[in-house]
């Protein structure tokens, strides 16, 4: 991940007892491992009819629905063989003493493991949508104020560099636009893992940072504005029209620091979508062809994020509330002086040290706000 320094849309350390299964465990209404494992049953038995494939449509949904549900409750499954495992060696460590040390240290360790894997699993029960477990195209763009916002643009990839890795997730660089004179103007990176959505929809909206700045020879403290935005990686499955006549679609060099195609030939790709003013590209393939293929792709996903959350909005209207979450609202401060907080405006989460949190510690604060978007408690 970079810097380490048409088409009509209708988109559609307290111990836990390894007794205690795992299986048994219900996180609140949220999820309900029974209710699912039962659902998972009745798709099974659908897919036994004979005129199953008959009807390809209803096919690829049920199949979706399974691998969703899969994905829900395996993870469950094997948390509760684990837990049957620990039983078992607490069985044993009952009935014979001869090694009794290094099995109470395997105990131990297997179930302060599974206390955390339990916990995380609690989380992502919350992360119910359907298209929370994606990968994500996560898009950063400076706000007004020049250099000032730019670095603080390429600040916050860094941020979510660090983040990605401390998860295990794998970044690939879609789009990247730099700075007139340092920092990034706008990037865009695909981020692959299971539920990377479910977890970075947490960040969308505009980030502030307050600091002494850098490139002010006087010293002043300077308020830099950058947005962050996240839409999940969706498949063939979800039917999205895009009309031919609703894109503009533009071709440019790819900006670099050079190479064999790289500023050499108009192999970049822009599209912009009329209807939503949506504007997507792609410069990091390597011809113009793959650029677009890619463009498309993110346009989509745009598109079908778009959709969703106007119906959000709709929701949220014809049920008196207002919503708080949004492009172009603030959602967290970032202030390095004259003290040093990250605070959450929305779950109200702040944290005073602020260099663990550049250096990719989000979790907690993204807990926060998904539980508090999803009316959970902590």
């Amino acid at each position: 991940m970079r810097p380490k320094e048409g088409r009509k849309c209708s988109p559609t350390h307290a111990r836990r007892s390894p007794r205690s299964s795992p299986a048994s465990i219900k996180p609140g209404n949220i999820f309900d491992l029974a209710a699912k494992e039962k659902k998972l049953q009745d798709l099974d038995a659908r897919t036994q009819q004979p005129d199953f494939w008959n009807r390809q449509s209803e096919a690829q949904d049920v199949l979706k629905q399974m691998k969703q549900i899969r994905l829900q409750i395996d993870p469950w499954r094997a948390a509760a063989k684990d837990a049957r495992d620990l039983t078992e060696l607490v069985d044993l460590l009952e009935g014979d003493e001869s090694d009794e040390a290094e099995t109470v240290a395997e105990v131990a360790s297997g179930a302060d493991a599974l206390k955390d894997r339990i916990a995380d699993l609690e989380f992502r029960a919350i992360l119910s949508e359907e298209t929370d477990p994606n990968n994500c195209y996560l898009h950063i763009h400076a706000g007004a104020g020049g250099t000032e916002s730019c670095d603080w643009a390429s600040m916050l990839i860094r941020m979510y560099q660090r983040w990605c890795e401390r998860r295990g997730f794998a970044v690939e660089e879609i789009e990247f636009l730099p700075g007139d004179e340092a920092g990034v103007k706008s990037a865009t990176f695909l981020v692959k893992g299971e539920y990377a959505f479910g977890y970075l929809k947490a960040e969308i909206g505009v980030h502030r940072l307050v600091r002494i700045s850098p490139f002010d020879a006087g010293a002043r403290r300077h308020t830099s504005f950058a947005s962050v935005f996240a839409t999940p990686e969706i498949d063939d499955t979800i039917n999205i029209d895009i009309q031919d006549d609703d894109l503009r679609i533009d071709f440019y060099r790819s900006s670099g620091a050079g190479g064999q195609h790289v500023n050499k030939t108009s192999s970049a790709v822009r599209i912009t979508h009329l209807p939503t003013k949506i504007v997507v590209a792609c410069q990091n393939e390597r011809s113009q062809h793959k650029n677009k293929a890619v463009a498309f792709k993110i346009l989509r996903a745009r598109l079908y994020q778009f959709e969703m959350e106007k119906k959000r909005e709709e929701q949220a209207v014809r049920e008196g509330e207002k919503l708080e979450i949004g492009w172009g609202s603030q959602i967290r401060s970032y202030v390095f002086q004259p003290y040093q907080m990250v605070k959450d405006l929305r779950s109200g989460y702040e944290t005073g040290n602020i260099q663990a949190v550049m250096d990719g510690a989000l979790d907690k604060i993204i807990e926060s706000v998904l539980r508090l978007q999803a009316g959970v408690s902590a």
